[in-house]
């Protein structure tokens, strides 16, 4: 008996043991993955679909912790960023629109930073249409987030919070929405979120699994920016 538990010990549980101890902390400090269960960040990310998350884009973290080693940088404003909610801690994907310092507001769904509403530019919304499903009228358009132009999404015909704030963002602190602005549980709802619960940067879509059509993949979706030049 104690031959046949060293063998499984030996050929089993020791292989995995040293990938487990290898790969743990690389995962919790370094690189980690996401899979995204919900439409908040249409059409940058959509339901089904598996992102990249950086977790050296920042800086660097005790494994399994959130305690800071270091620190390079900080977030800029149209990363797409994973977080822990400041209310109830729920790991969560959307985009930063607010730096420390900023005034955000938003009104009838056009968001205004320090008191200058950002432009959009508008586009065809048919090639969306399919994947949005919550609505059969979406809006799709070109958010120019200073450098950083991005897909909004729009669902009139749905009920929610197009009027917002003005908001000061506090020290420290980022404002966070979905890219989906009217069906996205964000910092309007949860309030803005400290540095510290930032866990990395994604930048872009890995895998994609269509929900709609038994899981079935999405190929033109896979390494699908988060902006649309693709930078």
């Amino acid at each position: 008996m104690k031959r046949f538990a060293n063998k499984i010990w030996r050929d089993w549980l020791r292989p995995f043991a040293l990938v487990f101890i290898i790969a743990a902390p690389f995962k919790s400090a370094v690189a980690d993955w996401n899979w995204v269960p919900t439409g908040s960040m249409k059409p940058s990310i959509l339901e089904g679909e598996l992102v990249f998350v950086n977790k050296l884009a920042y800086d660097l973290k005790v494994p399994f912790t959130t305690v800071h080693l270091s620190t390079w940088g900080n977030p800029v404003r149209g990363d797409v960023v994973v977080f822990y909610s400041p209310q109830g801690g729920t790991r969560l994907v959307k985009r930063v629109v607010g730096l420390p310092g900023d005034t955000v507001q938003l009104k009838d769904d056009v968001l205004y930073l320090n008191g200058v509403p950002q432009q959009y530019s508008s586009t065809d919304s048919a090639p969306f249409r399919h994947d949005v499903f919550e609505d059969a009228n979406p809006i799709v358009a070109i958010e120019h987030l200073e450098t950083c132009d991005h897909y909004v999404l729009g669902l009139p015909g749905r009920q929610a919070l197009r009027n917002f704030g003005p908001l000061i963002v506090p020290p420290d602190q980022y404002f966070m929405m979905g890219d989906s602005r009217d069906n996205s549980a964000d910092s309007r709802y949860i309030g803005p979120v400290p540095r510290e619960k930032i866990v990395g940067r994604v930048p872009r879509v890995i895998l994609s699994f269509d929900p709609t059509r038994y899981y079935l993949p999405r190929p033109q979706r896979i390494l699908q920016p988060m902006t649309v030049d693709g930078a």
